[in-house]
């Protein structure tokens, strides 16, 4: 029979296989169907009533109906066990299938559509016609019966070939081909040969989910326009996707579903709300990630009951139709029309996942990320919502980077950082390019550049911000500089160090040594007090490069005639040009290769001696100067280390009834020498205020007689250039500063800037601080501690800028000329670092040998900043 039907179809004279043929392809499209809906005609009932099924997947904008089998199935009813091709299945009303067939094909066409039809090559009933003729064509399986295939010239392939011929006689376009990996790659080489011979527009879709990946790769090449994605099985956060669209894509682009076609549906859950959800994003997924989509029948109304091969009511369908749980009509017409119009995208390979497994929003891109197409945002639960870093996104899709929109406007996805999605949703974007940053070049650019560096000098150690800062060092250490040297080709560099004092205009030189990995080193001694400047000069050393060049190819064997002749000219420039001992030594040189023999003169070319000379007097090509240069600062002895001894001179005085004076530390000072103390430490000794003078143990109310907090600074008696009355007089002072020199201690006092209500200032300069409405002046506090003693200066206040400023540069000098060179600074940190770096820098400019120690109890990187701007020492408790 099945040999019979394969030669008539194959007859070019047939009129009817003819006529059918040249029909079937006037309907053809151009190109395969990019939306089919699959149709169950179980549920659809009879071919007569198929009409309302086709019109309705033409609204939404399908392009064909896939026809799941319509014949005879075995006796469990299976549609895949087929029993007779050739006759329709008795629930709809029996016949002639073929004739079926054809009426339908010409109903689809009539609806705009192409009708495909389900094939199961190595699937039939066990009970079948075909099986009781020819059971060596079959073996037993299961439930029913498996053909066998020996190869393409098989008779079972003959009979196939002839089906299908029939098949596409009666209008059917293309078939799903289910449990395409049962059948040799071979046959569907063979099978989907002939087919095209008849229609080169038939459409073959490859179906072999659950296959080993052995058995899908025999599958590329056998001429497949689709392979079945398993993407309806993810969970939007397993890491497989990615793997199984490989395997897919190499038979052909994939085709995606939404759900399962007989299986568990999208919409099952009891939850209205959560149903839609899940639908929609499953419609989402499918419509984005497939070259092709395949849209099962009863999802457009949110079916939660899945189709069942061996049973369907055609009255169960209409009910869900009438009275649909959900309308997902127009999400499906619109992702199909977005897919017409950016057809693009959805051309060859499948979307791919580019977010992490497990990610709370999935991202799948389609396209490159070269030329990123649309972007799919995934929500992968139901229950809760999630949110991106849109930038983590964006890097994710890759390329060369760009603004996320959603994809059917011109809006960002998120105007925030973060992208945040609903339960369940699912968000097409795309990554819309922004224009590159373009730099006006500047004029006569390439002219400009021909007179740029060529020797690059870089990571130079030791520096503080590139030269912002200082680098500091005691004086009398050894610098020890390095810089990584680069200059294009493979010529010699040579390079020297460069140093001076501040005060200096000449520079001093050494010549650095090549380390190693273009890293080159020298050392310089700081033999004064005070700022130094460093910098290095480098350039392409021609002369010992020559050198360079001649031993190695005297080495090899090579002739150095031409070269040899080359330096010694190079000699003869540099000798003219020179004067003195080097002139000299040049004379003595030329006349020794004047007379010498060709190795004789080479040999006195490349000679240590000589390439130094001309290092030393060699015009220096393509020379570079490290600018600006690195600032060193050389302190004295005690900013390294120093023992200081803080002593309150009030407290000197060994009797609780009596003030100590400047006196009573003199008569201390031998003692405190002979335990090892080499800095003698002041707090403020300044006039102390009496306005909310604090009593003892920090009460609020201070007795008559009670000192008050020598930090509380200023009053009626002067302020911070003023001692303290009960202390003695500045003569008093100095003689105390005398004596302490020839015990071997020296003095540092407190600089505090701060005052007490009635310091001088606020009646003389009322401009330096920040009035509150109602004319008073906020306390000092350091929470939980208050000082009600204490007010403090406004550093930017209008009349404060720059007179506070100098004002409190002169306290400091005034010290200085008092023999003072050590500063104890209380709390500079909270004091602006502006002032701090012009003060000192203004200080140590005149004074080297004074040092500023920062008592700062703050984070380290402040602390770090305050060293940087010019304190010499941070301040540190130990506690026993």
């Amino acid at each position: 029979m099945g040999i019979c039907v394969n030669d008539m179809a194959d007859q070019p004279n047939d009129p009817r296989a003819g006529r059918l043929r040249d029909s079937s392809r006037s309907m053809t499209a151009s190109s395969k169907a990019g939306a089919t809906y699959y149709l169950n005609p179980l549920l659809a009932g009879p071919p007569d009533g198929w009409e309302a099924h086709f019109r309705r997947a033409a609204r939404m904008g399908f392009e064909a109906v896939l026809l799941a089998p319509p014949f005879v199935p075995d006796e469990a009813g299976n549609l895949f066990r087929i029993r007779d091709h050739a006759r329709l299945h008795p629930s709809l009303g029996g016949g002639d299938a073929f004739e079926a067939l054809a009426m339908a094909a010409r109903t689809a066409r009539d609806a705009g559509l192409r009708l495909l039809l389900d094939l199961a090559l190595s699937r039939s009933a066990a009970d079948s016609a075909l099986a009781a003729e020819h059971p060596d064509w079959f073996v037993a399986a299961g439930d029913g019966a498996t053909m066998r295939f020996l190869g393409p010239d098989d008779v079972t392939v003959s009979w196939w070939t002839g089906m299908i011929g029939r098949f596409q006689d009666a209008g059917i376009a293309g078939f799903r081909c289910d449990g395409a990996h049962e059948v040799p790659p071979a046959v569907w080489r063979h099978v989907i040969g002939m087919a095209r011979a008849r229609d080169p527009e038939a459409m073959f879709i490859c179906w072999a989910l659950g296959a080993q990946p052995a058995d899908l790769a025999g599958l590329a090449g056998c001429g497949f326009d689709y392979a079945a994605s398993s993407s309806c099985y993810w969970d939007f956060r397993a890491g497989w996707l990615n793997e199984d669209a490989d395997r897919i894509t190499a038979i052909a682009p994939s085709i995606a579903t939404p759900e399962p076609l007989f299986g568990a549906r999208a919409a099952t859950d009891a939850d209205l709300a959560r149903r839609a959800m899940a639908s929609r994003r499953a419609l989402a997924l499918a419509a984005h990630y497939g070259s092709a989509l395949l849209v099962p029948m009863g999802f457009e109304f949110g079916a939660s009951e899945p189709m069942d091969p061996h049973y369907g009511d055609p009255r169960e369908f209409a009910d869900l139709a009438a009275s649909p749980p959900l309308d997902l009509g127009r999400d499906i017409a619109a992702a199909i029309t977005r897919r017409s119009r950016q057809a693009k995208f959805y051309q060859g390979e499948a979307a791919r996942v580019v977010s992490p497994p497990w990610a709370d929003i999935a991202v799948l891109l389609r396209g490159t990320a070269q030329r990123p197409g649309a972007v799919l945002l995934a929500n992968a639960s139901l229950d809760r919502p999630a949110s991106r870093d849109r930038s983590t996104i964006i890097t994710e899709i890759g390329g060369s980077g760009g603004q996320l929109q959603r994809f059917d406007q011109k809006q960002p996805v998120a105007e925030v950082e973060m992208v945040g999605l609903a339960p369940g949703e699912a968000l097409l974007c795309r990554l819309a390019p922004l224009p590159p940053v373009k730099m006006a070049a500047p004029p006569r650019q390439a002219e400009a550049a021909t007179a740029w560096p060529r020797i690059a000098i870089e990571n130079v150690t030791p520096s503080v911000d590139g030269g912002r800062f200082p680098v500091k060092r005691i004086v009398g250490e050894r610098v020890v500089v390095e810089a990584d040297l680069l200059c294009d080709g493979h010529d010699n560099l040579s390079a020297d160090l460069l140093w001076r004092a501040a005060d200096e205009q000449g520079w001093q030189r050494a010549p650095m040594r090549l380390l190693n990995n273009d890293r080159w080193t020298a050392s310089l001694p700081l033999e004064r007090l005070g700022r130094a400047e460093v910098s290095i000069e480098a350039w392409k050393d021609v002369f010992a490069s020559l050198a360079d060049e001649i031993t190695k190819k005297h080495a090899a064997r090579v002739a150095t005639l031409l070269e040899t002749e080359e330096g010694i000219a190079m000699l003869r420039q540099a000798a003219a040009r020179t004067e003195g001992d080097a002139s000299a030594a040049f004379a003595k040189l030329l006349a020794a290769i004047d007379v010498g023999d060709a190795n004789m003169k080479r040999e006195l070319l490349i000679q240590e001696e000589t390439v130094a000379l001309m290092r030393a007097t060699a015009e220096r090509q393509f020379a570079v100067i490290l600018s600006p240069s690195i600032p060193v600062d050389a302190e004295r002895q005690a900013a390294g280390f120093a023992s200081w001894y803080e002593i309150f001179p009030r407290s000197a005085s060994n009797d609780e009834h009596r003030h100590g004076t400047f006196d009573d530390v003199i008569a201390r000072l031998p003692a405190i020498r002979a335990m090892g103390f080499d800095v003698l430490y002041f707090p403020p000794i300044h006039p102390i205020g009496r306005k909310n003078r604090k009593g003892r143990n920090n009460v609020l109310h201070a007795e008559p007689d009670d000192p008050g907090s020598p930090y509380a600074i200023g009053s009626d008696e002067g302020g911070h250039d003023a001692i303290n009355p009960a202390l003695g007089t500045l003569e008093d002072f100095l003689r105390l500063r005398d004596a302490a020199s020839e015990n071997g201690l020296e003095i540092a006092l407190d600089f505090a800037i701060q005052c007490a209500p009635d310091h001088p200032w606020l009646t003389q300069h009322p401009e330096w601080f920040d009035w509150r409405p109602d004319g008073s002046i906020k306390y000092a506090e350091n929470p939980p501690k208050k000082y009600e003693d204490i007010v403090n200066v406004d550093f930017y206040a209008p009349g404060a800028k720059p007179a506070l400023w100098r004002a409190l540069r002169d306290v400091v000098l005034f010290w200085v000329r008092q023999g003072v060179r050590i500063f104890r600074v209380d709390n500079p940190h909270t004091k602006p670092f502006p002032f701090w770096e012009w003060m000192i820098g203004d200080i140590r400019g005149r004074y080297p040998d004074v040092m500023f120690l920062a008592e700062a109890f703050t984070r380290p990187k402040l602390m770090y900043r305050l060293a940087k701007i010019g304190f010499s020492q941070s301040y540190t408790y130990f506690t026993w």
